[in-house]
């Protein structure tokens, strides 16, 4: 891990397109802004964290809910 020391108003470039800058420091809350191309997701971790335990909680798929899709299709049973 990188580990840097900024002051407000100072910024970091990751890659080519993504700069972080650091926007206020109050006590020990640090407010930053991140500017990056809109294909380049950018989350809170917690945000995140949400995002991933659903995604997998949709894609683990249980019997009931597979036989339910398979009587939707054409020829389901």
């Amino acid at each position: 891990m990188l580990v840097l020391s900024r002051r407000a108003g100072e910024s970091v470039i990751i890659g080519d397109d993504i700069v972080v800058t650091v926007l206020e420091l109050r006590g020990d809350i640090v407010r930053v802004g991140i500017a990056a191309p809109r294909s380049v997701p950018v989350h809170r971790e917690e945000v995140f964290r949400q995002v991933q335990a659903a995604n997998r909680a949709a894609a683990t798929a249980d019997d009931e809910t597979v036989q339910a899709l398979r009587r939707l299709l054409p020829g389901g049973a």
